[in-house]
């Protein structure tokens, strides 16, 4: 099979080159120019470990991902087109702006000449792929195409390991022969015994937000209830512990901090709700989850403010950490952008080091300023804010660190480190839930 992927962003991206490493002719196409000149030379426009080695293997060996500017051509002989394009957050309203899904869809009927599969892959709203449909068969006879909604379920971080390995496959469709090419293409799976969940295109489309929304309401239910334990003398990393021991539960995503950010749980949640009043269905407690992420960085800037009895002029931080998560440069809704940029704001001086996306937040704040490495961050600063949990400052040289600040305060946004431990060398330790 054939199969063209129209986008390069991050979904995009790691599906082609995924598909091609089961062996799969897989053509790349974005307009973007630029992005096709420097992917065509070996270089991936975000971090995602692993990505750039399969970029070159298929790029360069097998020849199995070729990357085009040109939908025409790239869909001449395709047996399946994905759809992969963004669908940010409208700025005047809270759901998913589909401008490109459904030009990308006009492009695509434009050009079926024989069947093809077309594959929403891109996460769109309760009767996007329907839509499509509608759009292709004005142009196209219906028995030279299916739609399909196959929601991605990656992980920025471990985003191959999610495909190669995932938890399951959605395929919701409407047609037999949709379904049979569907588990064709994923039959590289059946080895790992992968679970194929086939559904109505309407439920798959639902499955990917109810499940990022679900994982969203574990964030902010746990944090709090470290907000209660912070009060009462509760410890919430033994509450989650507890918790999660219950298998009915699970102790994924029960990992008290500063809020959840990223490019989907932010904007899959918003889109859940705006969803759900279009129909004037009550989804009260995701617009409560939501609510509650929004508010969860000011509470941490309160609770650094108070640190500091409510004066944060000319104190010095260093924030380690500015990606929304380990393993990515991804800055889009990082809670540790929205907490140094609250702090500069009430005339705190910021200093900060990330290991991949200092580039990407310097777009941002432009003002702070970056360091090279943990020890540069550090010096003279009256406090250290531990904001994002990157494997480097799991093991930090706190007595080294001492000598090198003003005051001797951490903040341990995300529970790293035992307090007894930091508090014995000196320090004022500032966890989360403690």
């Amino acid at each position: 099979m054939k199969l063209v992927i129209v986008g390069t962003g991050y979904v995009g991206l790691v599906s082609g080159l995924c598909f091609a490493e089961f062996g799969f002719e897989t053509v790349c196409v974005d307009r973007d120019v630029s992005r096709i000149d420097s992917l065509k030379k070996g270089e991936c426009p975000f971090y995602e470990p692993g990505l750039i080695n399969l970029l070159n293997k298929h790029l360069k060996e097998t020849k199995l991902l070729s990357l085009s500017t040109s939908l025409v051509n790239s869909m001449a002989g395709a047996d399946i087109v994905f759809i992969t394009v963004g669908t940010p957050t409208k700025k005047s309203e809270d759901e998913a702006d589909l401008t490109a899904v459904y030009e990308v869809a006009e492009n695509i009927a434009d050009n079926i000449k024989k069947y093809c599969l077309v594959v929403t892959k891109s996460t769109v709203p309760v009767g996007t792929t329907k839509e499509i449909n509608k759009i292709i068969e004005k142009k196209v006879k219906k028995e030279n195409f299916n739609v399909v909604a196959n929601p991605e379920f990656l992980r920025e971080g471990s985003a191959i390991s999610d495909f190669m390995r995932p938890d399951r496959v959605v395929i919701g469709c409407d047609s037999i022969k949709a379904e049979n090419i569907m588990r064709e293409l994923y039959r590289p799976l059946f080895l790992l015994e992968t679970p194929i969940v086939s559904t109505t295109i309407e439920s798959a489309e639902i499955i990917k937000y109810a499940s990022n929304s679900f994982l969203a309401t574990k964030i902010a239910f746990i944090n709090q209830v470290a907000d209660l334990c912070e009060i009462v003398g509760g410890n919430v990393q033994d509450v989650a512990k507890a918790m999660g021991l219950d298998k009915r539960i699970g102790s994924k995503f029960l990992h008290a901090g500063p809020g959840f950010g990223g490019s989907c749980f932010p904007k899959d949640v918003k889109a859940f709700i705006s969803t759900a009043k279009k129909f004037d269905v009550d989804l009260s407690i995701i617009d409560s989850v939501n609510r509650s992420n929004l508010n969860r960085p000011k509470q941490i800037i309160s609770k650094i403010r108070k640190q500091f009895n409510n004066n944060l002029l000319d104190k010095t931080f260093s924030i380690l950490g500015l990606s929304f998560k380990p393993n990515t440069d991804d800055v889009r809704d990082s809670t540790s952008i929205m907490i140094a940029e609250s702090l500069y704001k009430e005339g705190a001086i910021i200093k900060a080091y990330d290991p991949k996306a200092m580039e990407n937040a310097k777009e941002i704040l432009p003002n702070i300023h970056y360091s090279d490495s943990i020890n540069e961050s550090c010096i003279g600063v009256d406090a250290i804010i531990i904001a994002t949990e990157w494997n480097e400052f799991r093991a930090l040289n706190f007595k080294l660190l001492k000598e090198q600040m003003k005051d001797y305060i951490i903040f341990d946004l995300r529970n790293i480190y035992n307090e007894d431990e930091i508090t014995n060398l000196g320090f004022v330790y500032c966890g989360i839930g403690k």
